[in-house]
């Protein structure tokens, strides 16, 4: 049985793509972890279930397939990490989506909002660490007009014009993204969360639309953005078929980076009872959309070091070349609690930026800081 799926590994491998069938074997192949890659039934919430065992044990199919994804991503770059520096300026958010932390309904948080000064004053310390990228991510707060978001950006180009900016604050209408084009920002990360219309609603209100979402991603690429686009892995009624259908989808779109992390629980979201995503497939696949995506820009998130002391490090394994080491004040990062327990929380920046070099040296890789713009593809 370990041959049938290490020769699905090669093709992939070799040819870049599988057929849904072949692509439907790899996603559901037996693990070794112990763990169940699809628990997030509907039931699951009456029923939740004890995860991810922290002794995890890969099948050889399973290291074979990570094996792959990293001899690719050496292949493209060699061993080369990118470092973005993450700023967390608004934990307002105007959706109330079932499965995040700062919806809109979520009166136990406190919420905060930063400045023009204080977002500099993050990207001025960050740049003093080396960083080459900002990474200015929020909620969808209407606070932000859009001259206040072509101020932000402006202002940090000014500043430190040798820098990218990445912009993660959701749905906008093209207008919106043309005009944060204009003022310099080069990136915008809009995770699709899932392709598959059925399960969009299973974690969204009914005024969130997957075909606006959608709409967003293709104004974002026909506008000149790298786009970054992805979805999370385990949550509320997933199945190996919505998986496939977020494969063929990111095919389509193609964008430059790659987002995806394990479904982590709320305690104060409808979805509260839910089991945890699978590291598991987290990581399996990671390394499907290396060998699909060889070029793409794919990072070991932070919610994989939330779900595993390692994660990230067995991100950077399994293909994963960018992190995102956090530079917002540390007196608000509590307050962006998008899923529960969440690390790094209470490091300096600096602190952050040195754990994260240590982690990426220990598994093999080198911390490289500059732009970090995607390969021609």
């Amino acid at each position: 049985m370990a041959e049938k799926y290490e020769e699905l590994i090669d093709k992939l491998t070799e040819e870049g793509d599988l057929s849904d069938d072949e692509l439907l074997a790899l996603i559901t192949m037996p693990t070794g972890s112990g763990e169940g890659l699809f628990p997030n039934t509907p039931q699951a919430a009456s029923d939740p279930c004890e995860r991810l065992p922290l002794s995890l044990s890969f099948t050889e199919a399973e290291k074979a397939l990570f094996d792959a994804a990293d001899r690719v991503r050496r292949r493209e770059y060699k061993t080369a990490v990118y470092v973005r520096g993450l700023i967390e300026f608004s934990s307002f958010c105007r959706n109330d989506c079932y499965y995040c932390g700062i919806r809109r309904d979520n009166r136990n948080l406190k919420r905060y909002r930063l400045s023009c000064d204080q977002i500099l004053s993050c990207t001025d310390q960050g740049y003093d660490l080396g960083y080459r990228t900002f990474v200015l991510q929020g909620g969808e707060d209407p606070y932000y007009t859009d001259q206040m978001i072509c101020d932000i950006v402006s202002s940090i180009k000014e500043r430190h014009p040798d820098c990218a900016i990445t912009l993660s604050i959701g749905e906008k209408e093209r207008e919106s993204y043309q005009r944060y084009f204009d003022a310099g920002a080069e990136r915008y990360l809009l995770r699709h969360e899932t392709a598959d219309t059925r399960h969009y609603s299973l974690l969204h209100p009914a005024e969130l639309s997957l075909e606006h979402r959608k709409k967003c991603l293709f104004d974002l690429k026909e506008i000149g953005y790298q786009v970054g686009s992805g979805f999370m892995v385990g949550s509320l009624g997933q199945t190996a078929g919505c998986l496939l259908e977020d494969i063929r989808f990111l095919q389509t779109l193609m964008p430059d980076m790659i987002g995806i992390g394990p479904y982590l629980t709320h305690h104060d979201t409808p979805l509260r009872d839910c089991c945890n995503g699978s590291l598991t497939m987290t990581l399996r696949l990671i390394s499907i959309l290396r060998l699909i995506f060889p070029y793409a820009l794919i990072p070991a998130t932070t919610a994989l070091g939330t779900i595993h002391p390692l994660g990230r490090e067995m991100g950077m394994k399994a293909g994963a070349n960018v992190v995102m080491p956090n530079l917002s004040p540390v007196k608000v990062r509590k307050q962006y609690q998008l899923y529960d327990n969440k690390i790094c929380t209470g490091e300096l920046s600096s602190e952050c930026r040195g754990c994260m070099e240590r982690r990426t040296s220990s598994s093999g890789y080198q911390l490289v800081i500059d732009r970090g713009d995607v390969k021609a593809h």
